[in-house]
């Protein structure tokens, strides 16, 4: 999966559709644990948006129940990278930068659309 934690995101589908905003987690297979690819392999969180309502029932006497608003994880298909560059969502490439760059032949992810590399 080529996108990161603190990476900034839109959401192509679903309830939050066309809103944007910063990736808190992302949950890859790698992460899971398992071989293959899970129910929960490739989501990330997403800042402010899939908000979930949590009830918690009271513990103890006197202590009131409450009603918890979390982020839930959502599928990494249904979110695109928003290029810093060109300032449009788009998908992401990868390539190596030349050594004359000042780097030494590290990969590097690119934005498809402006073709700048996103170090």
């Amino acid at each position: 999966m080529k996108l990161k934690k603190g990476d900034l995101v839109k959401i192509i589908s679903g309830k939050d559709k066309g809103k944007s905003g910063k990736i808190l987690d992302v949950i890859s297979r790698r992460k899971s644990g398992s071989r293959s690819a899970g129910k929960d392999a490739n989501k990330v969180v997403v800042e402010g948006l899939n908000i979930a309502i949590r009830h918690s029932r009271p513990r103890k006497q006197g202590e009131k129940g409450q009603r918890m608003q979390i982020p839930k994880p959502l599928d990494a298909s249904k979110v695109m990278f928003v290029c810093p560059k060109c300032n449009q969502a788009v998908r992401l490439g990868s390539k190596r930068l030349s050594v004359e760059g000042g780097k030494d032949g590290k990969r590097a992810r690119v934005c498809v659309k402006c073709k700048e590399a996103l170090v």
